[in-house]
């Protein structure tokens, strides 16, 4: 577990590049995602250090830590009660699923505090519960 945690830091700490775009700042409709450069007398594609870095195998994080959360636990996505049965408190985190509406995700974070779960994106149900009586009236 120690080492778990030492890795998860040395990953924080990576000096990574942000791998940008060719012509990210020239063009409005271009989305910031990783396109490899295809031109032929394209810089970026021919390496000179001042275009950018391309990924390459030297900048991946640790096999044994890679695509954990920063936390350290594995992210599960959930979208129904029943998705929360059979997962391990000690090595995974639920993450509820952004469609998930108020009131099944109260229920949602209600069962996942009962069976000892951590939950990467709580919301605060009292103040949830307090709009609902105000509305009523």
């Amino acid at each position: 577990m120690e080492e778990k945690r030492r890795l998860i830091r040395l990953r924080a700490r990576h000096n990574r590049p942000k791998f940008k775009r060719r012509g990210l700042g020239q063009k409005k409709r271009l989305e910031d995602t990783w396109r490899r450069p295809r031109g032929l007398h394209n810089k970026q594609r021919r390496q000179i250090r001042a275009k950018g870095g391309l990924p390459g195998p030297g900048y991946g994080s640790p096999a044994a830590v890679r695509g954990l959360h920063p936390s350290g636990y594995e992210e599960v996505l959930v979208f129904s009660p029943a998705e929360l049965a059979g997962l391990n408190p000690e090595t995974q985190a639920v993450r509820i699923g952004g469609t998930v509406g108020g009131r099944k995700r109260a229920t949602l974070q209600e069962q996942a505090l009962q069976l000892g779960l951590k939950i990467l994106n709580p919301r605060d149900l009292a103040a949830a519960s307090e709009e609902e009586v105000s509305e009523d009236e």
